[in-house]
């Protein structure tokens, strides 16, 4: 289905006038109705309106997952303008590249952030003439000299109308996570995500009883996404500012959440140490596990203490949303063994090759995907944009299989392929293997350059320190579950933590580069 309301704020407006009591936002400050909510966007879009934001205008914000993303996220909207998200643990080297980039006429941030502050950095750059575009900068929390206070701005003169807007037109500005390369801007519209997440809407059940909690950020894609679907729904979205460990229960519990959506690596630790008691989560319907490959274990553990609740899993990207998801009413298997059957309307396919034909059910390849959702192209980089479709299908960078039921099995990335001697293999089943290996608490295999081979696969890991840990225990574990000896790791190194991307994805390519440099030394 999708819904005729052009914008996120049409939605929230609506449901304000049917159920203005109704709960809209929770988190540690207290609850917002829809009937609040909707008068403070007008609020805090009347002050945008005044520091010259207008439609087709960007706005940049830096926040975590709290009420002041949710109001500047509708402000902007109510506006016509666009937001750029900017993830939170980005300093002055990722905000000068990106803001310059996106060119915003605002931009939204926290005053202090541990020992910086966003909203100091972005004000200097500013000053210096980096952000030509930029016209305010509005700061949350302390006073910075030289930004606007939210709380003066919450108190502005409320916009009598939003602005009247196409459902084409810019609506958010995403960047890719940058995993393997430099980010690159994605611009979507209303029409390609909010039809996407009404979809899902229904294929997941989602009503205005329910309780979505996030574990993801909202200037991710995937918390995006789940704050779109509570919003659409008009449901409640439970605010979770930060997924630290010591948090990693106690907000389902609080919140009273129904939906919870989180990676596989929030979930891992409280599977290993049977962190997750059934009161934690007794009132959890739906467990959705994205961000990177789920192991069929996880999904099924993670169930298993969920009282009431069932796993699924879901695939998505910046550049299309969610392409793919299991159902609640799904079979198990495929809700713990896939990434799910195509969200409705989009179309899935493995090929070789760029530019082969599709291959046949059970075929590992590239996947590549087509379908209302999609991006056109990334901003301001013709090369990249010619380099992602393939004849009209976008060429995602996953190897994955597609079964004969339609369901997708995700392998890893085309880039992470190790290639020892010619002989090219993925190593995301061989690290699930080793993720079992007691003593291990993560571990990543990466390419190490080789005279003879090209490459040789090293074994990263990350201590739990539950039992002694060597190269001879990994490739034990590997000889006893039959894997082939080319996958085995030739090296093993310990690190205290991984680099990651603000979404919990390992960043290989650096980790790689830091194993080259040390060896150099």
């Amino acid at each position: 289905m999708i819904d005729p309301r052009p914008t996120l704020y049409a939605h929230v407006a609506a449901h304000a006038a049917d159920r203005p009591r109704a709960p809209a936002v929770r988190g540690p400050d207290g609850e917002i109705d829809y009937g609040t909510l909707e008068r403070r966007v007008r609020a805090i879009a009347g002050a945008l309106a005044g520091c010259g934001v207008s439609r087709g205008d960007t706005v940049a914000v830096q926040l975590p997952n709290g009420p002041e993303f949710v109001l500047a996220l509708l402000a902007a909207n109510a506006l016509g303008a666009a937001v750029q998200t900017v993830h939170m643990p980005y300093r002055r080297a990722e905000l000068s590249m990106l803001l310059a980039h996106g060119r915003p006429k605002a931009f939204v941030g926290v005053s202090r952030l541990k020992d910086a502050s966003p909203v100091e950095t972005v004000v200097s750059l500013r000053r210096a003439g980096a952000l030509p575009s930029l016209r305010a900068v509005v700061h949350v929390g302390e006073p910075v000299d030289g930004a606007l206070d939210w709380a003066g701005l919450a108190r502005a003169e409320p916009i009598a109308a939003p602005v009247a807007r196409d459902p084409d037109d810019p609506y958010v500005l995403l960047y890719t996570s940058g995993t393997t390369a430099s980010p690159k801007g994605v611009p979507t519209t209303a029409r390609r995500f909010l039809g996407n997440a009404t979809d899902a809407v229904a294929e997941l059940g989602i009503g205005p009883d329910d309780v979505l909690l996030s574990a993801a950020p909202y200037t991710h894609l995937y918390g995006l996404f789940v704050l779109q679907c509570g919003l659409v729904a008009g449901a409640c979205a439970s605010l979770l500012p930060a997924f630290s460990p010591p948090e990693r229960v106690a907000p389902a519990r609080r919140a009273r959440a129904t939906a919870v959506f989180a990676a596989p690596a929030h979930f891992k630790p409280l599977v290993d140490r049977d962190a997750m008691r059934a009161e934690d989560f007794g009132s959890v319907r739906l467990v959705c596990l994205s961000g990177t490959t789920v192991p069929p274990e996880l999904a099924r553990d993670v169930e298993a203490r969920t009282p009431a609740g069932v796993v699924v899993q879901l695939w998505g990207m910046s550049e299309l949303q969610a392409g793919a998801y299991g159902r609640p009413g799904d079979p198990a298997e495929l809700r713990h063994e896939t990434a799910g059957r195509p969200s409705p309307r989009t179309e899935l396919r493995v090929v070789a090759e760029p530019g082969g034909p599709p291959l046949p059910a059970g075929a590992e390849g590239r996947l590549q995907v087509r379908g209302p959702s999609g991006f056109a192209g990334y901003l301001d980089n013709a090369a990249a944009s010619a380099e992602a479709f393939d004849g009209g299908w976008f060429d995602t960078g996953d190897t994955a299989r597609l079964r004969a039921d339609g369901a997708l099995v995700l392998t890893g990335r085309v880039k992470e392929l190790i290639n020892r001697g010619g002989v090219k293999f993925n190593p995301v089943d061989v690290e699930v293997l080793l993720d079992r290996v007691p003593g291990v608490g993560r571990c990543v295999l990466v390419p190490m350059p080789d005279p003879v081979l090209g490459e040789r696969a090293c074994a990263v890991v990350v201590r739990d320190g539950s039992a002694p840990v060597s190269l001879g225990t990994l490739t034990a574990a590997l000889e006893a579950a039959g894997v082939a000896k080319f996958k085995w790791p030739e090296r093993l190194e310990f690190v205290e933590e991984l680099p990651l991307t603000p979404t919990q994805k390992v960043r290989r390519a650096e980790l790689a580069r830091r194993l080259t440099e040390e060896g150099r030394r």
